[in-house]
């Protein structure tokens, strides 16, 4: 699955983020609110003439950011190729494309189980070899395994991060640092977000250290633009749904045991350092692509 972003934010002294445009044919869904017209080609959302913000050919930032695409299969080898294509057709003064941010849900259905785990080839090198740039990578629910009555993909099995994050070392193209971490391109800083632990962290305190991260990594930077990236969404018009209310399950809220299934850690976590303090959110989980209207 692709998220694409036409561009950032809309403060007129920034300047335009670029990204490639393309569409993974097996998405499940495909819902796209609108912000001022939809194109009528592409079918995303723009922002009005007077709010586009200005092009700066010395200060463009230009990516694809893309998730839930750990299943080794025929589709992820298409979306390989064409993202490829897509970057190798840009030819202006900043040809093709930088990086990729990928939002997790990298290894269906349970992660990884060792460093050496061929699925890092499997359904990651191997899909994406055409494309000869870094991959800022994020975990997701997947990522962390949990199997519960054959269905895999609770997230409660942690200790699982840690292959991911020791794969950096192994990979040209590879890049986790950390489970939650920031990076700096040009004017914009990335900020990769462990959304898997805040989602538990009501019951675990998972969580407990990436609040102060955030708040220091935000007070310290200077960068024009600040975009976040992670793998569960804020709000989402797919299946899974808001933040604080996810799959529809709002109708426990009374029930304490309820707050991991409905989100609340990740819906805390986005009202203090997301809404507000970042220009852009971009995440996966909802296997669709949507263009949300600023809100929280």
């Amino acid at each position: 699955m692709l998220f694409l972003i036409p561009l950032a934010c809309q403060p007129a002294e920034k300047y335009t983020i670029d990204s490639a445009e393309v569409l993974n044919d097996s998405a499940e869904e495909e819902e796209i609110p609108s912000v001022g017209e939809a194109d009528e080609e592409s079918g995303i959302a723009v922002p009005e003439p007077e709010d586009q913000p200005v092009s700066n050919p010395e200060s463009v930032v230009r990516f694809v950011a893309m998730g839930d695409g750990g299943e080794g299969n025929t589709a992820q080898y298409d979306n390989g190729q064409a993202v490829a294509d897509v970057c190798a057709a840009k030819e202006d003064d900043r040809a093709g494309c930088e990086f990729v941010l990928y939002l997790g849900d990298n290894f269906y259905d349970a992660g990884v189980e060792s460093v050496h785990d061929n699925q890092f080839d499997l359904k990651f090198e191997f899909p994406y070899e055409p494309l000869d740039i870094p991959f800022y990578v994020v975990l997701g629910n997947h990522d962390y395994g949990g199997c519960l009555f054959g269905n895999c993909g609770t997230g409660w099995d942690f200790e699982l991060s840690q292959y991911q994050v020791e794969y950096t070392n192994y990979s040209d193209k590879w890049t986790m640092p950390s489970e939650y971490y920031t990076f700096e391109k040009e004017h914009v800083t990335f900020f990769g977000l462990d959304t898997n632990a805040m989602m538990w962290d009501p019951w675990f305190d998972s969580a407990e250290d990436q609040y102060p991260w955030m708040e220091e990594a935000l007070a310290s930077s200077t960068s024009s633009w600040k975009i976040a990236f992670g793998h569960h969404p804020y709000i989402s018009n797919g299946r899974h749904g808001n933040a604080g209310t996810y799959e529809g399950l709002d109708w426990l809220a009374d029930w304490s045991v309820a707050d991991v299934p409905l989100g609340h850690g990740v819906k805390d976590f986005m009202d203090l350092y997301i809404c507000g303090q970042v220009d852009l959110y971009l995440s996966g989980h909802d296997h669709n692509r949507q263009w949300l209207e600023p809100t929280c």
